[in-house]
Parts: structure tokens; C-alpha cells; sequence
């Protein structure tokens, strides 16, 4: 491809584009989850917060998200382009050009974290810019291609939102905060090797090193198990900190018991099976996955709007 053809298609690129496509650039789904997740660690902290103060601080950190998924999309191009999942992306599908997507990510990026700092505090804007750099350098520049252990450690990437809330407001970090972070991270592996399960032909095509790829279907099926069973003991153990109290601690139960009982389920399968109902199953737990983490951190939610008026919390 000639300099000329590679600058006509930056400018159709360019000219097709419209505010979805930028939009769907910052991954609005990964960023709706960002800012529940911090918006609960900002409430919950035993340190109240000015709603404008509060309401700067979700922007700036969900534009930090927003700055990743673009980064992470920039930098995943090629592989996206692969994977029927992803091909209808905006930079595989043509609508923004990578150079493009690549500046709105480090801007964004940039003014997250400056502002952030200026709407809040050190420690907050520290965190998001570590946030940024490890999902962007850690996890998709190299973890993501090098090992099938890319979503275990990746995972912590997003698991720091609610913990940058509680920063917003305390300054600090503490054990709830850690815990808040814990429950992110160990539900990330069961969750995308759910997905993992049933789009395996997608990773061996771009040949990422999912865990389905590198060790197959029945090793996966393992890992869900055994990290959904650690996830119980997370979710548990958040429910006994000054945060958790007994709506959050049935929730965890109700919730855990199904998640439990769904890895079980998956645990059993083989692979002629999840072929002769299409995955039904890991589908289902993939669906009940997504319902896990916004209900734990809704109980969440819900115990501080109660402890005013005496009826939440221990």
C-alpha cells in the first residue's frame, strides 16, 4: 500500500466517522462497569464527598477508562480484525483511523489524570494513571499475547475503579478498598474464560493465548471452578468488613451459591456436549456473570444508603 492510499484511507476513515463511533471506541460497556464500580467506592468510604466534587470525579474517571478501552483498541488492530467479535469495531470496520484513536487515548488519558488530581487528590490520580498504564502496557501490549495467563493478572486492571473511588474520598486505601479490589480481580478469570469457552476459534485465529487455546476446553473448566470457588471466599469475607452488613451478605450467598453452582455445572461438561447445545450452559453463566458483580456491588450500594438512618451495615 502506497503513502497515498494509506493517507485516502485515514481520510475516509475520517470523514465516515460519526459520534457513535468515537464513542463505541472508549468501550461504553467496560466503561459503564468503571463507574458503577467507582461510584459505589466513592459512596461507600466513611468519608463523605461534595456531589460536584463526586460527579468530577466519576468523569475524570470514567474518561480514564474510556482512554484505555481506546488505547487497547489502537494497539489490538490487528487482532480485531480477526475475530468476528471485534471485527465491526471502529478501527477494523474503517470508521476511525488507528492514528486517530491512538491520539484521543493518550489525551484523554492525559486529562483524566490531571484533572483528577485537581478535582480530588494525589493518591486518586495515582492509582488511575497506574490503572491506565498496566491495562494498556501490562496487560495489552504484552500480557494479552505472551501468556494464557493474560486475564489472571490482567484482571487487575479492572479491578482498581472502586478502588480509586474510595481514594477519591479518603486519601487512602484500606482494607475495604483492597477487598472491594480483590472481588474485581477474582471474578475476572472465571468471567472471560466463560466467554473464552464458546468463542475459542476466535483467539486461535488471532492467535491470542487464552487458556482455552493453550490448555483446552476441560482445563478451563477447571480454572472456573477453582477460581469461582476463591471468589466465594472474597465475596464473603468484603460482607464481614464496616461496609458490608446483612442485605450485602445475602445477596453474596443467594449470588455465590448460583455462581458455584454454575461452574459445577460447567465443570462436568465435555466438549461433545457444549457442541450439541451450543454452549448453552457457559452462555448462561457467562449472562450470570455480569448479573454477579453489579449485584454485589449494588448490596454494596444499598447498605450505605440504609446506614443513615440506622438499618445498614453490622
Amino acid at each position: 500500500m502506497t503513502d497515498t492510499s494509506t493517507n485516502s484511507s485515514a481520510f475516509d476513515a475520517e470523514k465516515e466517522a460519526g459520534f457513535g463511533d468515537y464513542f463505541a471506541l472508549l468501550k461504553p460497556r467496560v466503561m459503564s462497569l468503571v463507574v458503577f464500580t467507582a461510584l459505589v467506592g466513592l459512596i461507600v468510604a466513611p468519608v463523605s464527598v461534595h456531589p460536584m466534587v463526586a460527579l468530577a470525579a466519576i468523569l475524570f474517571i470514567a474518561l480514564g477508562g474510556g482512554a484505555s478501552g481506546a488505547l487497547n483498541m489502537w494497539w489490538d488492530a490487528d487482532i480485531d480484525r480477526l475475530m468476528n467479535r471485534t471485527r465491526k469495531r471502529p478501527i477494523p470496520a474503517g470508521k476511525v483511523a488507528e492514528g486517530e484513536a491512538f491520539a484521543i487515548g493518550i489525551a484523554l488519558s492525559f486529562m483524566a489524570v490531571v484533572m483528577l488530581f485537581l478535582a480530588a487528590n494525589a493518591v486518586a490520580a495515582g492509582l488511575l494513571a497506574f490503572t491506565i498504564f498496566f491495562y494498556v502496557v501490562i496487560y495489552t501490549m504484552w500480557l494479552k499475547r505472551a501468556t494464557p495467563q493474560n486475564i489472571v493478572i490482567g484482571g487487575a486492571a479492572g479491578a482498581f475503579p472502586p478502588m480509586i473511588g474510595w481514594a477519591v474520598a479518603t486519601g487512602s486505601v484500606s482494607v475495604e478498598a483492597v477487598l472491594m479490589f480483590a472481588l474485581t480481580f477474582a471474578w475476572t478469570p472465571p468471567h472471560f474464560w466463560a466467554l473464552a469457552l464458546f468463542v475459542k476459534n476466535d483467539y486461535a485465529k488471532a492467535h491470542v493465548p487464552m487458556l482455552t487455546v493453550t490448555h483446552g476446553r476441560a482445563a478451563t473448566r477447571r480454572h472456573i471452578l477453582g477460581y469461582t470457588l476463591a471468589l466465594a471466599v472474597v465475596a464473603l469475607a468484603l460482607g464481614l468488613t464496616s461496609i458490608g452488613g446483612p442485605v450485602y451478605m445475602t445477596v453474596a450467598v443467594v449470588l455465590n451459591a448460583m455462581f458455584i453452582k454454575g461452574a459445577f455445572a460447567i465443570s462436568r461438561r465435555d466438549d461433545a456436549a457444549c457442541e450439541a447445545d451450543q454452549h448453552l450452559v457457559e452462555r448462561r453463566f457467562f449472562k450470570l456473570s455480569l448479573a454477579y458483580l453489579f449485584g454485589h456491588f449494588g448490596a454494596l450500594l444499598v447498605e450505605a444508603t440504609l446506614a443513615p438512618y440506622g438499618l445498614g451495615g453490622w
